[in-house]
């Protein structure tokens, strides 16, 4: 990497699906002997905490508008105070470098970053932009995102738009190849994701569809994420129902279960799809529906027409799961259709990507 990059600080926060593609990001970076921080709000502290080999920064911040006028001037003095840290912070530290991941939690970071003329660049791994990315695009130098068919970014700075592919593990590339996926399942191996919020929902719901599934003779291996809380009660229902399951929580490494499962329910999250999609793991998608401007419904559609996955609302999800899993069961080549489109897509050169195209950027800024 270029000798002129000397440091980089990444700006995340709030769910999984910020906070787990900008440790992957740091990993990266890392790799390449780049001094490299993150800096992100309490809830990314609660997902990257645990992990030792970044140095992670708390800077809080919060929504950038609120309906009521007293939360909004709340919200107004956080973010200042946040922007106010990040400009000291940044200071200090004179990073060559910012990378704001979206999410509230990276716009102080970056409006810091752009007063102090530091260059940064954002990530969009949706399909339609998220509202700070939006805010903050006129001031960047770049937006990487995951696909070119990215929705919301104004004409004038379509120019802006860098495709790099979505930020994943490595790790999945080194699975990918492992896998076996020449045998027809004999049975479905149903993986159940709720993202970083565990999906409450799924907890509630699915088992009763699974039971219908059981009393109609459908061979059925459950591997169920959800909330600590919800453990004994999934445990209970699944043994009394004698259908084969493990359960975890969202802090379990989740990897060794894409090597077991031949299918997926997962909510649309952009990462967590493209994992799967990488993966090789048929999916259903069921999207988040009170996700931000509906963004995961865009996500779904997008990966339903690509062949990647099928696509249940949750509000449908009871009467028109049940109904394709019986599909599934019946004929198998559904799934082998599914691996055969997602095989014809990789993420796997999204670092090369990444890395050539800041060498460029430094090499003009510097």
């Amino acid at each position: 990497m270029n000798k002129k990059l000397k440091k980089i600080i990444i700006a995340t926060g709030g769910t999984g699906g910020h906070v787990l593609p900008a440790y992957n990001l740091a990993k990266n970076f890392k790799k390449k002997n780049i001094d490299v921080e993150i800096i992100s709000d309490k809830r990314g502290i609660n997902f990257l905490g645990q992990l030792k080999d970044i140095k992670i920064v708390q800077i809080s911040s919060t929504t950038i508008f609120k309906k009521n006028l007293f939360k909004s001037i709340y919200s107004i003095v956080i973010i200042f105070f946040a922007v106010i840290k990040s400009f000291i912070y940044l200071l200090n530290n004179k990073p060559s470098l910012v990378f704001g991941m979206g999410g509230y939690s990276s716009f102080p970071v970056c409006v810091a970053a752009k007063i102090l003329r530091i260059p940064f660049i954002l990530y969009e791994n949706n399909l339609l932009i998220g509202k700070v990315n939006r805010y903050l695009i006129p001031y960047s130098e770049k937006i990487f995102v995951s696909h070119k068919e990215l929705e919301g970014v104004p004409e004038k700075f379509k120019d802006k738009i860098f495709e790099t592919g979505n930020i994943i593990r490595e790790e999945i590339f080194i699975l990918q190849n492992k896998k076996d996926y020449s045998q027809e399942p004999g049975k479905l191996k149903i993986l159940i994701l709720g993202g970083s919020q565990a999906a409450k929902v799924f907890a509630e719901k699915l088992p009763e569809v699974f039971k219908l599934c059981k009393d109609s003779k459908i061979e059925l291996e459950i591997f169920q994420q959800c909330l600590p809380e919800q453990n004994d009660l999934l445990s209970s229902f699944y043994n009394n129902t004698k259908i084969n399951y493990e359960i975890f929580n969202f802090t379990n490494d989740i990897l060794k279960y894409f090597s077991k499962s031949n299918l997926a329910i997962s909510r649309s999250g952009a990462s967590m799809s493209a994992e799967l999609i990488n993966m090789r793991i048929p999916f259903i998608s069921v999207p988040l529906p009170s996700s931000a401007d509906n963004h995961q419904l865009k996500n779904s559609i997008y990966y339903n027409k690509k062949g990647f996955s099928y696509l249940i609302e949750e509000k449908d999800l009871h009467l028109k799961l049940f109904k394709l899993l019986k599909n599934i069961s019946k004929n198998t080549s559904l799934l082998r259709q599914i691996i055969d489109n997602q095989s014809q897509y990789s993420d796997k050169s999204v670092y090369e990507n990444i890395n050539k195209k800041i060498e460029k950027i430094i090499n003009e800024k510097y």
